[in-house]
């Protein structure tokens, strides 16, 4: 079986996914569905995603980095490595499916091994500084949720490499 990979992302109207390290909104369902859906799984993020946000707690997180030095003693279960292939590597031996989940330079270079991708739609366009313009050629919308404050979770699948 080839290797599977999930990108999970949440993006505005306006592609707009980050101002100044953190998110320029605040929807609970969310957060409760990025916890939700990485439960058990390996992240993959890079410096900046970690440096503002953290690992996800008790998740194996691995950070692509090649300038991050993390204190000592190392928190537990985060790795630095200093490319994408190493920390896709590293991740399958460990996870059938680990997840990337940021920032924007991650998700670009991740996204030709993407298979899956997990995406909250924003409805609305707040100010931001980082942004995120998401190429679904080649994926089709396998699940779909909406709640009556316009946000939408939508589960893409990949049909075509």
């Amino acid at each position: 079986m080839k290797n599977q990979l999930a990108l999970m992302v949440a993006i505005a109207r306006n592609a707009a996914i980050g101002k100044q390290g953190d998110l320029p909104w605040e929807y609970p369902e969310d957060r409760a569905w990025f916890e939700e859906m990485t439960r058990g799984h390996v992240v993959i993020m890079g410096r900046r995603t970690y440096e503002e946000a953290g690992p996800p707690f008790g998740l194996t997180s691995f950070v692509v980095s090649t300038t991050l030095a993390l204190p000592t003693p190392a928190p537990a279960r985060v790795f630095v490595v200093p490319t994408l292939d190493e920390a896709l590597e590293r991740a399958w031996a460990i996870d059938p499916l680990p997840f990337v989940i940021g920032g924007v330079g991650i998700f670009e270079a991740a996204l030709p091994q993407v298979t899956r991708i997990y995406l909250t739609e924003i409805p609305e366009s707040p100010e931001a500084d980082v942004f995120f313009h998401l190429d679904r050629t080649g994926f089709k919308i396998t699940a779909e949720r909406s709640f009556p404050n316009g946000l939408r979770f939508l589960t893409l699948d990949r049909t075509e490499r």
